[in-house]
């Protein structure tokens, strides 16, 4: 019987622009909580049947969990042969992985090798590779040289960020991998976060994409975004890098801000409910009059209200705190929330930081 070669995790990285696909055999639920860098779920159980299955090991035997959790995923096995391999060429060669590398993702990978197909299984599964992950966060941070962006809510922070990118240079974007942005307003509508795992792949993927000769630029971010946690010597490496301190007036602000969460005032229930959450720092009364006024449509006033009585003391604080470099950071100012305003700002904090190697500008 054809047996499908194996590789280790440090094997198979090494090798990981050879294989046309990556293969989760996995149920559904555990791969939306993590899964490897572009893999694509082929799940030889279903989150039910898994289930069913481990019930009948505990309560029953292993002989009969083993009997029917076989029929069930040969009959899932044979579903994705018929729905995603029959037009495959020969020389497919797809990295098939489960938990610890053992049953589910044998049982497909010895079919894909019988038929012919060039198939390779992860030794140790997912449960290696997230020993892997992290390993490497703990580890990768220390190589590199991160110029924090700071600034005050709505100075234009991230906007500069995505721009210093689009112009060549390395950047790290936490609040885009945590698809939030950053505070207790900062949820983006239809766009779930990751799983504290998947936020942790996401970001050992991105770290290992970036070259370490050159800088990083990164924006200033509380230990937690939104529900996700930045792993601690990444979130230590990140403070102890040079600042710079992006400078917007409090008007321009305001309409950034309103450009760029127009969903709270569409949505005003929702809005109201995430405003409980000021009711300790800014107290009750306090609160109900900016959800008053919001209703009015003064929206402009909500926003100049929210910024000085609120986040501009306790980002003051935090950032005195927690960045070591802030005190000497160079200022540069956001003369506008338009394209070339940004495009300029963006090429300033680039040759604030001067790299072995020119990014391409805009």
């Amino acid at each position: 019987m054809k047996q499908p070669k194996t590789l280790t995790v440090d094997e198979a990285l090494e090798q990981w622009q050879s294989f046309d696909t990556i293969l989760d055999a996995r149920t559904p639920a555990e791969f939306l909580d993590d899964h490897l860098p572009g893999a694509a779920n082929a799940a030889v159980l279903s989150d039910e049947e898994r289930i069913t299955i481990g019930t009948i090991y505990k309560q029953v035997s292993a002989f009969e969990a083993k009997k029917r959790g076989a029929a069930l995923t040969a009959r899932n096995i044979a579903a994705y042969i018929e729905n995603q391999c029959l037009e495959r060429a020969r020389d497919w060669r797809p990295l098939v992985y489960c938990w610890r590398g053992g049953n589910r993702s044998g049982s497909l990978a010895i079919i894909l090798a019988q038929i012919g197909f060039p198939v390779v299984q992860l030794e140790g599964g997912y449960k290696a590779f997230r020993a892997r992950v992290m390993q490497d966060l703990t580890t990768l941070p220390q190589g590199f040289r991160f110029v924090v962006l700071c600034g005050t809510t709505g100075s234009g922070k991230s906007r500069v960020l995505e721009t210093i990118g689009a112009q060549g240079a390395q950047t790290l974007d936490l609040e885009a991998l945590a698809n939030h942005r950053g505070s207790v307003l900062g949820p983006i509508p239809n766009k779930p976060q990751p799983s504290q795992r998947h936020f942790e792949t996401l970001l050992w993927s991105a770290l290992k994409k970036l070259d370490p000769s050159q800088p990083v630029f990164v924006e200033c971010e509380s230990k937690k975004v939104g529900n996700v946690r930045v792993p601690e010597e990444l979130m230590l490496t990140i403070r102890s890098g040079k600042c710079i301190v992006i400078d917007s007036a409090l008007q321009q602000r305001v309409a950034l801000l309103r450009r760029d969460y127009p969903h709270w005032e569409s949505d005003f229930n929702s809005f109201a409910d995430r405003m409980q959450a000021l009711e300790a720092a800014l107290g009750k009364d306090k609160v109900q009059n900016l959800l008053q006024r919001s209703q009015a449509g003064l929206w402009n006033e909500v926003v100049e209200t929210l910024l000085v009585d609120h986040y501009d003391p306790a980002y003051l604080k935090s950032i005195h705190r927690n960045f070591k470099e802030y005190e000497t950071a160079q200022t540069i100012a956001l003369s506008g929330i338009d394209d070339s305003a940004l495009q300029a700002c963006a090429r300033q904090v680039i040759s604030a930081e001067p790299s072995t190697s020119n990014p391409t500008t805009a």
